[in-house]
């Protein structure tokens, strides 16, 4: 990091520096594959995402942003699919590629950073996050957004998976910085959420996701908000 602030990537860094490194987090987050966490004894994809698919028109192109083991990859590549899977955690995408090599599907899996991360824009019908805003410190949330509206087609789909008020604290901005933790992520309220993106997404589809009782071809907590928007 400089020594001496110059630009906005500059503020950013020091921002990033106040934090947890997320690499190091979530590469331990993903270690052991038999951990008691809900989605990780869950091969199929999110009860939401079988949702959007009725709903949408085929989409071809697909980013999938924060992807871990790769359940929801790999149910869309079977959904005919061209997709480029994200995540930061080297872990997590080496157990993704297992997974997909026991289905036999084909995924462009990419062990990077949706900052880092090299797209065309405006070449994606659909992009996919389930779990990836509510761990975001909120000074990269302007950047996040800037690159889902950037690499979307016009008229293109967002889905999004994060956490409510009863999966984490409503913790706002300020106390981020002021506890100097993001603790477990945050938990938006509905107004708050779709304050965020209002400005630039219509809203098809927002509910809490369906709690689904497991063993089950699909995943489902009711501490998540579901939503499905379309660019404007």
């Amino acid at each position: 990091m400089s020594a001496t602030i110059k630009n906005y990537n500059d503020v950013l860094d020091m921002l990033d520096d106040l934090l947890r490194e997320p690499k190091e987090f979530w590469e331990n987050f993903y270690e052991n594959r038999d951990k008691d966490i809900p989605f990780f004894k869950v091969k199929g994809p999110d009860e939401n995402l079988v949702e959007f698919f009725d709903i949408l028109n085929a989409p071809k192109k697909v980013l999938e942003i924060g992807c871990g083991p790769g359940r929801n990859a790999i149910y869309m590549s079977k959904k005919g699919c061209n997709i480029d899977a994200l995540d930061i955690s080297e872990n997590a995408i080496e157990w993704a590629k297992d997974r997909a090599e026991v289905e036999k599907v084909k995924i462009n899996f990419h062990c990077k950073s949706l900052f880092d991360f090299s797209y065309e824009p405006n070449s994606y019908d659909f992009i996919y996050d389930c779990g990836m805003l509510h761990h975001l410190a909120p000074h990269r949330r302007l950047t996040y957004l800037e690159i889902v509206k950037n690499a979307l087609k016009p008229n293109g789909h967002f889905g999004l998976v994060c956490f409510n008020t009863n999966g984490a604290l409503d913790t706002t901005d300020w106390e981020v910085y002021k506890s100097g933790s993001l603790k477990r992520g945050i938990g938006y309220s509905e107004e708050r959420l779709k304050d965020i993106f209002k400005d630039d997404f219509n809203f098809i589809n927002f509910r809490e996701m369906k709690k689904i009782e497991q063993p089950s071809d699909v995943f489902g907590e009711d501490f998540l908000w579901v939503s499905l928007l379309q660019l404007k």
